[in-house]
């Protein structure tokens, strides 16, 4: 190719390789044989070349959720604009295959880094990571200062959605989805906004109808809501935590022979595609997914390619409230 190009094979490399030192005519003439000859550069080689692999791990707890199923896609795409690929694990939500990927001596080579969203590792145990691996943390866990952060503000959404229920004129309203222990922090945020939504309005949050789950999934949902109605004076709206939550507590409702929204409200969180699908159709926290996925891809990257690592960041993605027939919306 540098031959038929009239050129040494080194500014061959700097136009394949996309350096600027490299004049336009140069440039042109290199391309030209690069086009006739049908060249395809060996990016693993490259990149191996470099000390790195060209793939990124996206570690998540659930797979068949399909919020991180709707996230995952758009992580791919936004990898693979950048010329990245995805390795994809499933965690299960145990802490010690967590662990293992943000370990000391964890195996760098299969990726060059790792966005991560942990449900079965506390603060402490996430804080004790591989400091040299380019990390990014998706959810409601604080960053330590060496690695970034990218979510929504749980608790003004919840305090949002909580506020939507009693501006329709609810007063007995349930949660579902509370996790009191230590790696349920985003549980608990929305509790907070729960009961924060309350306190604006001189209201207090009734914590007997602050039901705890162990998943966010509609089992867990449609139980829940079978115990607030057992109740001698059950509630007449509910915030769920997820939409699958959501999805079980008005499959619970309907079996009572309940209407939704005019006996009991119900809005979710996530604004997943079967909420905008089921009858009644959901209302929701919504955020946005494609922020989110974009901004961890791109610091990700960011990390990689930087020879000191960058000064973490927290990244706020915003969010709306979606009001769909369950809480009275068209």
């Amino acid at each position: 190719m540098a031959e038929l190009a009239g050129v040494s094979s080194r500014t061959v490399s700097n136009v394949v390789n996309g350096y600027a030192n490299v004049t336009e005519r140069t440039r042109t003439r290199v391309q030209r044989a690069v086009d006739e000859l049908g060249y395809r550069p060996n990016v693993l080689a490259r990149n191996l070349a470099q000390g790195r692999s060209g793939q990124i791990a996206l570690v998540v707890p659930y797979l068949d959720t399909p919020y991180f199923a709707e996230l995952l896609q758009s992580v791919i795409r936004a990898a693979r604009q950048r010329g990245y690929n995805v390795l994809i694990d499933q965690t299960d939500g145990d802490a010690e295959h967590e662990r293992a990927f943000i370990a000391h001596g964890s195996q760098r080579l299969l990726f060059d880094g790792i966005i991560f969203s942990p449900l079965g590792l506390d603060q402490k145990a996430l804080a004790d990571h591989d400091r040299n691996l380019p990390l990014v943390v998706l959810g409601e866990r604080s960053s330590d200062g060496t690695f970034d952060h990218v979510g929504i503000d749980d608790v003004a959404a919840s305090r949002e959605a909580t506020e939507h229920l009693l501006g329709l004129g609810r007063r007995r309203l349930a949660a579902i989805g509370d996790q009191p222990y230590a790696t349920g922090e985003a549980a608990q945020l929305r509790t907070q906004g729960f009961r924060e939504a309350h306190e604006a309005r001189g209201l207090t949050a009734q914590e007997d109808l602050i039901i705890s789950t162990p998943r966010f999934n509609r089992r867990d949902g449609a139980q829940a809501m079978a115990t607030l109605l057992d109740r001698a004076e059950p509630p007449d709206a509910v915030f769920c935590y997820s939409d699958l939550v959501a999805l079980g507590a008005i499959h619970t409702l309907v079996g009572r022979g309940l209407r939704v929204p005019e006996d009991v409200a119900v809005i979710g969180y996530d604004d997943i595609e079967d909420g905008a699908y089921s009858n009644p159709s959901v209302s929701t926290v919504s955020p946005d997914k494609e922020m989110i996925a974009t901004s961890a891809v791109e610091r990700l990257l960011l990390r990689i390619a930087s020879p000191t690592p960058p000064p973490a960041v927290e990244i706020r993605a915003p969010h709306q409230l979606i009001i769909r027939q369950s809480t009275g919306g068209a």
